[in-house]
């Protein structure tokens, strides 16, 4: 069958068809670029997330340091008592935290949130 005996029908569809899989193709490669660009965006900020969680670590216990050594100044106790009594005040923060944590997360959840959760757990033990 020569040009001039096809069906006009099938010439006019293999157009639309190339020219919707030349739509798809640009689609495609637009996508790429655009996951390669979030790809380094979210290993950048994890990167800095990193750095200030550690800053924020370094600085957490230097302030440990600077109130163990004030307590021990002020109430003029040895290096051991400061540390002790810093261990117990943390360990009362600690216990309040969490005390209040776990009423914050006994509220009642969605279904889905519920259904999440589980398939997370099964995953992570390996029951899936």
């Amino acid at each position: 069958m020569t040009d001039s005996q096809r069906p006009r029908g099938l010439g006019a569809a293999a157009r639309v068809t190339t020219l919707a899989a030349s739509v798809m193709d640009l689609h495609v490669r637009m996508a790429l670029q655009e996951v390669d660009r979030e790809k380094r965006r979210l290993i950048s900020g994890g990167l800095f997330m990193a750095i200030g969680g550690t800053s924020m670590l370094l600085a957490l216990l230097a302030g440990e340091v600077a109130l163990v050594l004030w307590i021990q100044q002020t109430w003029s106790l040895s290096l051991s008592q400061a540390l002790l009594a810093l261990a117990s005040a943390n360990l009362v923060l600690a216990g309040i935290s969490l005390r209040i944590g776990g009423q914050v997360l006994k509220a009642p959840y969605l279904p889905q949130t519920l259904e999440g959760l589980s398939r997370t757990v099964r995953a992570v033990l390996g029951r899936e």
